[in-house]
């Protein structure tokens, strides 16, 4: 089954992050607080925040997208990856802490700054799919088609602009690094999907 770690993985986050939802403890617990990582030395939170959500919405949206394209670039992995399958877990995995570096670091003496999401980690699984496969149509808002690539230069742009703002309390530097990192990694993984991106990219 290709999507095998995809849907254990969504699986193990929604159950975590109802539980976080009927219990605060257990959110504060998880959550990313960077003054807690830096001075407490609370390493586990670069990991398990990415596990928790702060409400349904934000559950059901990161999901949705994560099992729209997970399962796909699942079966990429599988199929021509170093390490197969399980380097497609090490994406997930270690975007996660990779994608909190920046908030690490702007937040760290800010005992108040708290972050929870898969954002970053899905960000990393959507942006490997459009690195696979560029000209592929993503929908923006769920309704509107766009090509992926378009879609991701855009995105990114938005991104990086947002997280200069610090404006409207939504972590754009896990996302911009997320989406980054998933390139990046699907790069050295996947060693001809570099040059395969490259023919596409000319194929439309």
């Amino acid at each position: 089954m290709n999507n095998a770690i995809t849907l254990t993985i969504l699986v193990i986050t929604c159950l975590i992050s109802i539980l976080c939802f009927g219990d605060r403890k257990w959110f504060d617990r998880l959550a990313f607080n960077a003054y807690q990582v830096r001075w407490r030395k609370q390493y586990y939170r670069l990991i398990t925040h990415g596990f928790v959500h702060g409400n349904w919405a934000h559950l059901l949206i990161n999901m949705l997208v994560f099992f729209s394209f997970g399962g796909v670039v699942e079966g990429y992995y599988a199929k021509y990856a170093i390490g197969g399958s399980a380097s497609y877990l090490t994406l997930y995995l270690l975007t996660i802490p990779v994608s909190s570096l920046l908030s690490l670091r702007k937040y760290k003496d800010n005992p108040n700054y708290n972050a929870v999401g898969a954002s970053g980690a899905v960000n990393a699984v959507v942006f490997s799919f459009v690195f696979l496969d560029p000209w592929s149509r993503l929908y923006l808002f769920f309704a509107i088609p766009i090509p992926g690539i378009i879609f991701g230069g855009l995105y990114l742009w938005y991104s990086y602009a947002m997280s200069k703002k610090e404006s409207d309390g939504v972590g754009h530097d896990a996302h911009f690094l997320g989406a980054i990192f998933g390139v990046v990694f699907t790069a050295i993984f996947i060693p001809q999907s570099f040059a395969n991106f490259f023919v596409r990219l000319l194929d439309f």
